[in-house]
C-alpha cells in the first residue's frame, strides 16, 4: 500500500505524476497546508521539515516500510524501482539528471520565490518580483532551446525530467503566453499535457 501525504502545489504533483504513470495503486492523504496540517505531531513524526510530499509504501527495500520525502527523491525512486522513465542510453541518461537537477535548482525555486513575492512579502517591490521574473524566464528559455532539438528533455522518449518540470511550467503557463517566444516549450507541455496519466496526477489531491 502507497500512502501519499500531498497538497496543490507543483512538490506535491510531482509524486502523483510518476504514481499515476507507473499505474500504482496509491491512496491520498490530503494537507491541509493553509491550515497547518504539516506542522502537526502527526506529519512532523513523517518528515520533521514540515514539508510536502511525503510517501509511506508498505513495500520499500526489502520489503521494509519506507517513508520517503522531497518530491525530486520520489520521481527517481519509483522510476528507478519499476524500471522506466529512466534513459537506458548512458549520454541520455546524464542528460536527464542534467535536466532534472536544473528544473530542482533553478526552475522550480525561482518559481516559488516568485509565487511568495506575489502572495506573501508583505512590502512589494516591482523591481525585486521583475529580477526574479527574468530568472524563471532564463531558465524557460534554456529549456525551450532543448526542445527545440529533441522531443523531450533527455531524448526522443519521455523520462522523470519531463515529469519534474511540467508543474513549474503549468503553474506559470499565463507568464510564458504573455512574454511568448517559448513555441518549443509550449509543443512539448502540449504533448506531456495530453497524456492521461499525466492528467490524472495534475488533478492530485483534488
Amino acid at each position: 500500500m502507497i500512502e501519499l501525504y500531498t497538497a496543490a502545489t507543483g512538490n506535491g504533483q510531482r509524486p502523483a505524476l510518476i504514481l499515476e504513470e507507473l499505474g500504482l495503486d496509491y491512496t491520498i492523504r490530503k494537507v491541509d497546508l493553509a491550515k497547518g496540517e504539516q506542522r502537526s505531531a502527526q506529519f512532523l513524526r513523517l518528515n520533521p521539515r514540515g514539508q510536502i510530499p511525503v510517501v509511506v509504501d508498505d513495500d520499500g527495500p526489502e520489503g521494509e516500510r519506507l517513508v520517503l520525502a522531497q518530491s525530486y527523491a520520489i520521481l527517481l525512486h519509483y522510476a528507478m524501482k519499476h524500471g522506466r522513465f529512466i534513459p537506458k542510453d548512458p549520454g541520455q541518461k546524464a542528460l536527464m539528471l542534467q535536466y532534472l537537477f536544473a528544473v530542482a535548482s533553478d526552475a522550480a525555486p525561482t518559481s516559488g520565490g516568485v509565487f511568495a513575492l506575489q502572495n506573501f512579502v508583505p512590502e512589494k517591490v516591482e523591481s525585486t518580483a521583475e529580477f526574479f521574473i527574468d530568472r524563471l524566464m532564463a531558465s524557460f528559455r534554456y529549456f525551450d532551446q532543448r526542445l527545440g532539438q529533441s522531443e523531450y528533455l533527455a531524448g526522443p522518449e519521455i523520462s522523470v525530467a519531463d515529469f519534474a518540470l511540467y508543474p513549474v511550467y503549468a503553474a506559470r503557463k499565463a507568464l510564458i503566453a504573455e512574454r511568448g517566444g517559448l513555441k518549443n516549450l509550449e509543443r512539448w507541455a502540449a504533448t506531456v499535457g495530453a497524456r492521461p496519466a499525466v492528467q490524472k496526477g495534475m488533478a492530485v489531491p483534488g
